[in-house]
C-alpha cells in the first residue's frame, strides 16, 4: 500500500494516496454492518462503502469463494485534504511573528549606493496587489489599515498609476521606514489593450517611469513622457519583481496571462532582476485553511493550487508563497502576520541578489 494522507482536521483516518480497486473474486467484509456514519470533524463526507444494511454486505461475502479480507471503510472528504506533515516547515504564533517583524526591520540592502528595495508587484486585475501592500503595513501598524485604495470590480483595474509605498515601522518605531518599498501599478489585462502593457511594465523595471505616472495603453512610457527618467540610477530602478496570482482563480485564468507573465520573466531575467510570486487568497482555496490559516503547508488543496501557478507563471513552487491579505477584518491576526512577514522576507532575500549581482 502506498503511503497514506490524513484527511480532516483533527480527523485520523488514514487512507492511501491511490487504492487499487478489488480483485475478482475478493469482497470486503466490514468490522460494522451498519450504514457508515459521516466524520463528525469533516461534516457531509464521501463514504466509498456506504452499505446500508447487514444482508447486502452478506450476500457479497456469500458469493465470493474466497475468505473476505477485514477492512475499514475509509471516511473522508476531499474539500478537507490534508496532509499529515507540513510540506514546508513554519513556524507560527507570537515569538515567530516578532522574529520574522525584526528581520524585515533589520533589513538593509547590500549595496552601498541605495537604502531601500523597490519591490515591483505584477498580476491579474484583482488579484490582490494593493491588498498585499495594505496588508503589510495593517501588519506594522499592529491594526488594519487601507494605505492601497483597493477597488471591488474584478473586470477593471483600481490602480492607474505607479504608486511606491515605504512600509514604515510600528510602536516605538513608527517612525522610522523599513528599506521596504511595495510599488504598485496597472492590472494586467487579458490584452495589450485592457491593461498594464509588457511595454510599460519594463519602462517600470529599467526605472525609466516617473512616480504618479498614469498608465493607458496607447499612450506608452517614452521619452516624451512628463518627467521620464532618462538615466536611470540603481535607487530608481526595480530590484524585485513579485507576480500576484489569485489562488481561487489560478485554474480558470486566460492563457494570454500565462504568455504575458513568461514574457516578463524573460525580460526581467535578462536585466538581472529575480521574481518570486504570491498566490494570494490562501484562506479560499481550502476551508480548513479558511478555519486556520496555520494550517496552509498541510493542505493538499493548496499545494496542488501553488503547483497550478508554477505551471501558469513558468517558474518553480520554490519561488511561490502562499498568502491571507486582510480584507474584511478590523483587527491583526498572529498567524495571518506570520505568512504575510514571511512573503516579505523571502522577497526581500531575491531582492538582494540584485544587489550582490548589480552594481552603478
Amino acid at each position: 500500500m502506498s503511503q497514506g494522507f490524513k484527511f480532516g482536521g483533527s480527523s485520523s483516518c488514514d487512507i492511501p494516496v491511490a487504492a487499487a480497486a478489488p480483485a475478482s473474486g475478493v469482497s470486503f467484509a466490514f468490522k460494522k454492518p451498519e450504514t457508515v456514519a459521516p466524520s463528525p470533524v469533516l461534516g457531509s463526507s464521501f463514504t466509498p462503502a456506504s452499505v446500508s444494511t447487514s444482508s447486502s454486505v452478506s450476500s457479497a461475502v456469500s458469493s465470493s469463494a474466497h475468505t473476505p479480507e477485514t477492512v475499514t471503510a475509509p471516511q473522508f472528504s476531499l474539500a478537507f485534504a490534508m496532509l499529515e506533515n507540513e510540506w514546508r516547515k513554519m513556524e507560527w504564533g507570537e515569538e515567530a511573528r516578532e522574529k520574522l517583524l525584526e528581520s524585515v526591520r533589520s533589513f538593509k540592502p547590500a549595496s552601498e549606493s541605495v537604502s531601500e528595495a523597490r519591490i515591483l508587484l505584477i498580476g491579474p486585475v484583482g488579484a490582490g496587489k494593493s491588498s498585499f501592500i495594505s496588508s503589510v503595513q495593517s501588519v506594522f501598524s499592529g491594526r488594519v489599515i487601507n494605505r492601497a485604495m483597493v477597488g471591488s470590480s474584478s473586470s477593471t483595474s483600481f490602480t492607474k498609476k505607479l504608486r511606491s509605498f515605504n512600509i514604515t515601522g510600528s510602536g516605538e518605531k513608527a517612525d522610522e521606514a523599513t528599506a521596504l518599498v511595495l510599488c504598485d501599478v496597472m492590472g494586467v489585462g487579458e490584452g495589450e489593450s485592457t491593461g498594464l502593457t509588457l511595454h510599460d511594465a519594463l519602462s517600470v523595471i529599467k526605472g525609466h517611469t516617473p512616480e504618479g505616472h498614469q498608465f493607458s495603453p496607447d499612450q506608452p512610457v517614452g521619452s516624451d513622457t512628463e518627467g521620464f527618467i532618462r538615466s536611470p540610477r540603481t535607487k530608481d530602478k526595480v530590484h524585485c519583481v513579485v507576480f500576484v496570482v489569485d489562488g481561487s482563480k489560478v485554474g480558470s485564468y486566460a492563457k494570454s496571462f500565462g504568455a504575458t507573465f513568461q514574457h516578463l520573466r524573460e525580460h526581467s531575467s535578462s536585466l538581472g532582476v529575480h521574481q518570486v510570486a504570491l498566490v494570494t487568497h490562501a484562506d479560499q482555496v481550502c476551508k480548513a485553511t479558511g478555519s486556520d490559516i496555520s494550517q496552509v503547508y498541510r493542505s493538499l488543496t493548496l499545494q496542488q493550487t501553488m503547483e497550478k501557478a508554477g505551471a501558469l507563471l513558468g517558474m518553480a513552487t520554490s519561488y511561490i508563497v502562499p498568502v491571507k491579505n486582510y480584507s474584511s477584518e478590523l483587527d491583526v491576526d498572529e498567524n495571518t502576520d506570520v505568512l504575510l512577514l514571511r512573503a516579505v522576507d523571502h522577497i526581500l532575500q531575491y531582492a538582494n541578489l540584485y544587489f550582490l549581482d548589480n552594481s552603478d
